[in-house]
């Protein structure tokens, strides 16, 4: 039959080898790896890989510079050149024949900045260089130039009561107000939201490219006027109420995409001392481009938040917000009197400061 034959392998062997890899391995590694914490007992938490509400399309990615080289610094980090500054003057000179700088209050216009006209009481430059942007901007606390800082404007004031008294009763006074021309009760409301501090802008209707089948209203400003027809219109307009720092769009898509016309609506700006404010909605605007030939004082929106004027969607626009404050020092949005985005803006402007961020009036937002 024959002896089979066994192979004996040396386990012994094998294991104390094997034992002495690790050992040795191991050893390299603290020698190599610097961790201070190794050894030490951890915790491991689970992470949802979603926020609730929110979608990819909704974040965006922001670049974040540490440079320290001239533009690369943030806009509140800049050199403050106060000649080239075309944001409200706080320091007013003082009036002649008084000891002390005084403002007027809050509800009654400015004798010094206001023009009567045959429509009404218009806004002027007074004789000593002040504009209405310099009387009726809300003062902002600057003590901390590095806070990244947000604005926010609400605009179809006057449109609906219930919607414009939401409004003034749940929204921080830094909060902007655009009042719309055509809306009832102007001067209460404008009364209402002085007395709580709040910035004003007044809507200016333009004309969309679909003009005449989107009409914003009968004093709509049109690339199609003669300049004396323009002109009576703008008047109008901005008669129809007082104490405002500057004028924000409706609509006007196709005035905004037209130089000539907003040359001449800028150049008129200026002349009254007032700020244009772009809300954003028109991605063929040249607005910022004439505004800075005519050294009109400008500020554009980053940001519309209730576009789409759901929940989850206005929570969306604000985490978008913030990201594009902290990237770029200033972020000004824009918004509409919904019950839904008064709502959601009320709740998120509860915890700003803790958060590290700052509201402001957007007429803070012109030297950005």
């Amino acid at each position: 039959m024959g002896k089979r034959r066994f192979v004996r392998l040396p386990f012994g062997l094998i294991g104390t080898g094997l034992l002495s890899v690790v050992v040795t391995t191991g050893i390299v590694w603290m020698m190599v790896v610097d961790d201070p914490l190794g050894g030490e007992p951890i915790a491991v938490v689970p992470l949802e890989n979603s926020i609730e509400g929110l979608s990819q399309r909704d974040i965006e990615v922001v670049e974040i510079r540490p440079s320290l080289d001239g533009e690369e610094l943030g806009p509140n980090l800049r050199p403050d050149e106060a000649s080239n500054r075309l944001g409200p003057r706080y320091e007013l000179q003082k009036p002649a024949g008084q000891s002390e700088i005084t403002r007027v209050d809050l509800v009654n216009p400015d004798p010094r900045v206001i023009e009567r006209s045959g429509q009404g009481y218009l806004p002027t430059v007074s004789n000593e260089g002040l504009r209405p942007l310099d009387v009726y901007a809300r003062p902002v606390a600057t003590e901390f130039h590095s806070i990244p800082k947000i604005a926010i404007i609400v605009g179809g004031m006057g449109l609906s009561q219930t919607g414009t008294e939401n409004a003034l009763a749940s929204l921080p006074s830094d909060v902007t107000l655009a009042l719309a021309p055509y809306g009832a009760n102007l001067d209460r409301w404008m009364q209402q939201a002085r007395e709580k501090g709040h910035e004003l802008l007044l809507q200016m209707p333009m004309e969309p490219f679909d003009f005449p089948d989107n009409d914003p209203g009968p004093h709509t400003l049109l690339i199609s006027l003669q300049e004396r027809e323009m002109v009576d219109r703008f008047q109008w307009l901005l008669t129809r109420v007082t104490n405002y720092v500057g004028i924000i769009n409706q609509m006007g898509a196709r005035f905004m995409s037209t130089r000539p016309s907003m040359q001449f609506l800028f150049e008129k700006l200026t002349n009254r001392g007032l700020m244009f404010v772009d809300d954003g909605t028109s991605s063929r605007s040249v607005a910022g481009e004439v505004a800075a030939e005519t050294k009109t004082p400008f500020s554009g929106v980053d940001v519309v938040l209730d576009g789409v004027p759901r929940e989850d969607e206005i929570n969306a626009k604000l985490l978008q917000l913030e990201g594009v404050a902290r990237a770029r020092g200033v972020a000004v949005a824009s918004s509409s009197a919904l019950p839904v985005t008064i709502r959601q803006l009320e709740i998120w402007s509860r915890d700003l400061e803790e958060r590290g961020l700052q509201l402001v009036p957007v007429s803070a937002t012109i030297d950005r």
